[in-house]
C-alpha cells in the first residue's frame, strides 16, 4: 500500500483559502499518473473529493491503452473514505468513469445520497469506517496495490494502523506559517518511530520540487 502526499517545506498539505493549493509541478504530476497506472486502487477521504474535486483517473493516454491491453480497465477501481456519507454527487467523481467504491458507515449509508450508479456503498462500522474490514473488502475485489492520495486524515489512518508500506511525498519549495490549513494528525500514534523508522529508497529533485520515497524497513 502506497501513501502519496505533497506538503510545504513546513509540513501543510493544505492552506486555509478555499482554492485548490498547488504544491507540485507538472512533471511531479505525470510522475503521480505513472504510480495510478502501476496500482489496483486509488483511494482518498471525502475531505480531498470536497476540496480538490478529483476524478482519479489516469490521465495519459497512452497507459490507459497499455492498462487496457493487458486486461486491465483504463483507470484502477476508484475508492473514497467518508464515514458521514455526506458527498456532493456532482463531483466530478461520480459524474464519469466507472462507479466508485465508498467504504462509510451504517449512519453514512442512511446520510448519504449518491445514486447506485455513481457509487457503491460498503458499510464497514455503526458511525466510523473500519479500515482492517474495508482493506478486506477491497483484497476480495483482487486490490493487490492500492495508492492512497489524501487527505491528512485518511492518511494518518493508513500510517497509524502500520499498513503502509510505501510514502512518496513530494516536497514544495515554500513555506506556509499561518496560512497552513491541514497536516497530518500529529496526535496520533504512528509505529514507524525512531524505534523502527521507514527506509529511504529515492530521493531526487522534479524541478524544484524534491522526492523522497520511503519503505517499510
Amino acid at each position: 500500500m502506497i501513501v502519496s502526499a505533497a506538503m510545504s517545506l513546513d509540513g501543510f498539505l493544505d492552506d486555509v483559502s478555499p482554492e485548490r493549493l498547488v504544491l507540485s509541478n507538472e512533471a511531479d504530476f505525470d510522475r503521480v499518473d505513472a504510480v495510478r497506472a502501476g496500482v489496483d486502487a486509488i483511494a482518498v477521504g471525502a475531505g480531498t473529493v470536497r476540496a480538490d474535486d478529483p476524478r482519479l483517473l489516469v490521465r495519459s493516454p497512452r497507459r490507459r491503452a497499455e492498462r487496457a491491453a493487458s486486461g486491465l480497465r483504463e483507470s484502477p477501481l476508484r475508492v473514497v473514505f467518508s464515514p458521514s456519507g455526506e458527498l456532493d454527487p456532482l463531483a466530478r467523481l461520480f459524474t464519469g468513469g466507472d462507479r466508485v467504491v465508498v467504504y462509510t458507515s451504517a449512519v453514512g449509508v442512511r446520510a448519504c445520497v449518491l445514486g447506485r450508479d455513481a457509487a457503491e456503498l460498503v458499510a464497514t462500522g455503526e458511525a466510523e469506517v473500519d479500515l482492517a474490514a474495508a482493506l478486506a473488502d477491497l483484497a476480495g475485489r483482487g486490490v493487490g496495490r492500492l495508492l492512497v492520495e489524501g487527505g491528512g486524515t485518511v492518511h494518518t489512518a493508513f500510517l497509524s494502523a502500520d499498513a503502509v508500506d510505501e510514502v512518496h511525498l513530494a516536497v514544495a519549495p515554500f513555506l506556509l506559517g499561518d496560512r497552513g490549513g491541514a497536516r497530518f494528525v500529529y496526535e496520533a500514534v504512528f509505529p514507524q518511530g525512531p524505534e523502527r523508522p521507514l527506509r529511504l529508497v529515492e530521493s531526487r529533485s522534479i524541478g524544484e520540487i524534491a522526492l523522497l520515497v520511503y519503505r517499510r524497513a
